[in-house]
């Protein structure tokens, strides 16, 4: 891993922007170190190779979406997290240029399980899996493992389903869904 710096930034927020809107495999190098204003030698040093990149693009995403709970959560209970969760989730289903969710985008695009690309999926899937089960037990709901599953598969087909039209109503119906999981 290089160590950070302007150039090596630039080259991550831009391939995060492409790989996002357009899919990892249809952007290349070149491009990426045009729109960055890099040379090639400068990815290069900071990135081997593009799959490190896209290793790199999910870890951010991952750190992201990690740092943002760590910030939040610890402040509120088990059911103001999931409600903030199910708001939060809402509101990105609905933003102007929705895609989908980048894990899942990416893992369509690197289906070898042992991939460090896939790994790196995996790795935040299985911490989003254990976040969730941990909720659900703070909530007293039975089988916390088993429901923070079913609560994976909802979030994975709601990110899928607002990407293909609709994502307000796919919200909401998420929304249900998770409520009535949690009821039950």
């Amino acid at each position: 891993m290089s160590t950070p710096s302007p150039a090596r930034d630039r080259v991550l927020e831009t391939a995060t922007r492409l790989f996002y809107a357009e899919g990892i495999h249809a952007v290349g190098v070149d491009r990426i170190v045009t729109e960055a204003g890099v040379t090639r030698a400068t990815f290069y040093r900071h990135f081997p190779s593009k799959e490190e990149l896209v290793r790199s693009y999910v870890q951010a995403w991952d750190q992201e979406v990690r740092d943002e709970v760590a910030a939040v959560v610890p402040g509120l209970g088990a059911d103001q997290a999931l409600e903030l969760f199910l708001a939060r989730l809402g509101e990105e289903m609905c933003r102007p240029g929705f895609r989908g969710c980048p894990f899942i985008n990416a893992a369509a695009e690197y289906p070898d399980q042992d991939n460090p690309v896939a790994r790196a999926i995996a790795s935040h899937r299985t911490w989003l899996r254990e976040t969730f089960a941990l909720l659900l037990g703070e909530l007293g709901v039975p089988e916390p493992y088993q429901r923070a599953a079913l609560l994976m598969l909802l979030r994975d087909g709601a990110m899928v389903g607002a990407a293909l039209g609709e994502p307000a109503a796919v919200a909401g119906q998420l929304a249900v869904a998770v409520r009535e999981l949690v009821r039950r």
